[in-house]
């Protein structure tokens, strides 16, 4: 499959905050569910030129945002679209996104954080090849939440 990116608009980010709803504990990702994350998803300046969208045969089917940390490993977040999870498309999708960077960024490895009780994306993640590092607590959503931290690495392919 095609995958096309391009920097988030003001509109797809609201379309994104207002009408990706996921179910049972996914909601966990529902942009709503976290206001100090609501508000930096929708404030364009704080989006930069970092938060992509992702489409699919024109439709927008996700989202990446993508930092370039202190030792050139670009930590990404991703989220696809409600409808497109739990359906055998996250390996493609994240395969997609690493490319992207890996020749928009010339990144060489990557890091990204997963809350642990989501292991159907755990699951896709070290499927691709990222390694769990370790795992640590962060306030987010109203609460305490455990994430583990996963590294991947071009060079572990090449």
């Amino acid at each position: 499959m095609s995958y096309t990116f391009q920097i988030m608009s003001q509109e797809q980010a609201e379309h994104i905050a207002d009408k990706w709803k996921y179910e049972g504990e996914y909601a966990f990702y529902d942009m709503a569910a976290d206001e100090e994350d609501l508000a930096e998803f929708l404030d364009e300046k704080q989006r930069g030129n970092s938060i992509y969208s992702v489409f699919q045969d024109g439709e927008m089917i996700g989202f990446y945002s993508f930092h370039v940390l202190k030792d050139e490993t670009v930590d990404i977040g991703l989220g696809m679209r409600p409808n497109f999870t739990g359906k055998g498309k996250g390996q493609e999708f994240t395969e997609a996104g690493l490319e992207f960077a890996r020749t928009q960024y010339s990144a060489r490895s990557f890091s990204l954080s997963v809350a642990t009780f989501n292991e159907r994306a755990i699951k896709v993640y070290t499927k691709v090849g990222f390694q769990a590092l370790e795992t640590f607590m962060q306030q987010t959503n109203g609460s305490i939440y455990e994430f583990l931290k996963m590294k991947y690495s071009f060079e572990n392919i090449d």
